[in-house]
């Protein structure tokens, strides 16, 4: 009886041990999750910012051209057995060209019908992934996404994975500081403050917003091929209008224009919106718990800080 004791004592032991690595594993995995998401978020409110921050165009076709790097990344690697570096490239162009098109098309627009038409681009972009069954699957999506291979190691931990997007967002960030700091940089905030008076000077305005435009849109694709490939999975879902809509509750909350409020934006509000699942609300309400806990965020934010946490000007 002696030995049942020791033995269930041990049994217990190891089952307290093992319990307590399970939390604290799956604690981390989320704290990397969370971590990972928010870079690739950073990365696409930095692509956002050039617009919107620098510029001063309202635009809600960010997630259009976020979903074009997924897909393209995703149809080049599950349909051709491309490696990473090559569906990279693919949805960057697609995108750049894509932006360079539509952007020619929007052109004469100004102010809120320029944000209607980039609403109207979002639109397309979801209607083609939803209905162009043969190369997106519609609404069923592209699955079995493979991750990146780094030195002949596939990036399945979550760990270097969060790594690897973490490259990628330091890199994003000096292209950001280099552009936002060039005389590039300087004629987009001139924009911003007068335009008129630009074009008074001889400058030609709509080749600046146009470079501006597809700039951001090449930046969004690196984070629609990064996320494709974090997810493995990729659906018409994950590129709505509202996604373009948080993007930029993200550079209002951490700042226009800046650099660190991008990256703080998309940290507080991955942050945020993630934590809403330990507030103890069911399924079916958590959703819309998220967007009310956004929506008090921003508008506690709008009163009382307008600029964000690290803006140059408010909107």
């Amino acid at each position: 009886m002696e030995g049942y004791h020791h033995l269930w004592g041990a049994h217990r032991l190891f089952g307290c041990s093992s319990a307590r690595h399970l939390v604290e594993t799956l604690t981390m995995d989320f704290l990397l999750h969370v971590m990972t998401i928010s870079a690739i978020f950073g990365i696409l409110a930095l692509g956002l910012n050039i617009i919107v921050g620098n510029t001063g165009l309202i635009s809600v076709a960010h997630a259009g051209f976020f979903g074009i790097g997924a897909y393209a990344a995703a149809i080049t690697m599950t349909l051709y057995h491309a490696g990473f570096t090559t569906a990279l490239f693919c949805g960057i162009v697609v995108a750049g060209v894509t932006a360079l098109l539509t952007g020619l098309l929007l052109s004469g627009l100004r102010g809120d019908y320029f944000v209607l038409g980039t609403l109207g681009f979002n639109a397309i972009v979801y209607g083609v992934m939803l209905n162009l069954d043969s190369l997106t699957r519609g609404p069923l999506g592209i699955p079995g996404i493979p991750r990146p291979a780094l030195f002949g190691m596939t990036l399945l931990q979550p760990f270097p994975y969060f790594l690897f997007v973490l490259f990628f967002l330091v890199l994003i960030s000096l292209v950001f500081s280099y552009v936002t700091r060039m005389p590039f940089g300087r004629v987009l905030k001139a924009i911003r403050e007068d335009e008129e008076a630009l074009r008074v000077f001889g400058y030609r305005v709509l080749r600046f917003k146009l470079a501006a435009f597809v700039l951001a849109a090449m930046i969004a694709a690196v984070a629609g091929a990064l996320y494709a490939t974090y997810i493995r999975f990729v659906d018409p879902s994950a590129f709505v209008v509202l996604v373009s809509v948080n993007v930029l509750v993200m550079i209002i909350l951490g700042g226009l224009a800046t650099l660190r409020g991008s990256i703080a934006g998309a940290v507080m509000f991955i942050g945020l919106y993630e934590s809403v699942r330990f507030l103890g609300f069911s399924p079916d309400t958590a959703g819309q718990m998220r967007e009310a806990v956004v929506g008090l965020m921003l508008l506690l934010l709008m009163l009382f800080r307008p600029r964000g946490l690290f803006g140059e000007f408010k909107l």
